[in-house]
């Protein structure tokens, strides 16, 4: 007999799937702008840290525990669009990601990547944002090539809460 495997907080996203469907054909509201724009809810946007230029956030779906995205707070296509000044302050917040991913998690690997134009993967293409998805030894299993599924062991809102402990000592 097989033990259930509980992971509530997907029926979120499977009941989300129509709505993003729709609304990946009429392009997806920036979330990151919008969570740029509102620090007050850094806590419901899943914000663990922010400065003057931009963000670090948990990815609302992601590949692995803990995965981020880091994004400047003005929402531009392409990275060569930004200024030299803007890509280095992008580029600072992706270092803060991943020291906090590193003293939160002790991944043993970081995927680090920017899916730059729809074409390239970009899930919000208007906006370009970087993944730190944290790696382990033997973290993909077979519920990926069997199911499809991914198992994430913990929830965002307890991942967020670690992350911002680490960055704030709250």
């Amino acid at each position: 007999m097989h033990d259930p495997l509980w992971a509530p907080w997907r029926m979120a996203y499977l009941e989300r799937l129509n709505d993003d469907q729709r609304a990946q054909r009429g392009g997806l509201t920036d979330f990151i702008a919008t969570a740029f724009s509102n620090p007050h809810d850094d806590v419901t946007n899943h914000v663990v840290t922010r400065n003057t230029h931009g963000l670090v956030m948990l990815n609302l779906y992601p590949y692995a525990n803990g995965h981020l995205l880091v994004a400047l707070g003005e929402a531009r296509a392409n990275l060569l669009d930004y200024t030299p000044e803007q890509r280095a302050a992008f580029w600072d917040l992706i270092e803060t990601g991943m020291q906090l991913m590193r003293s939160v998690l002790s991944p043993q690997g970081v995927n680090m990547g920017i899916n730059e134009g729809e074409a390239a993967g970009a899930g919000l293409p208007g906006h370009l944002h970087a993944h730190l998805v944290p790696r382990w030894h033997g973290d993909v299993n077979f519920m990926g090539s069997v199911a499809g599924a991914r198992i994430i062991p913990s929830s965002l809102e307890d991942m967020a809460t670690r992350y911002r402990q680490a960055t704030h000592g709250d």
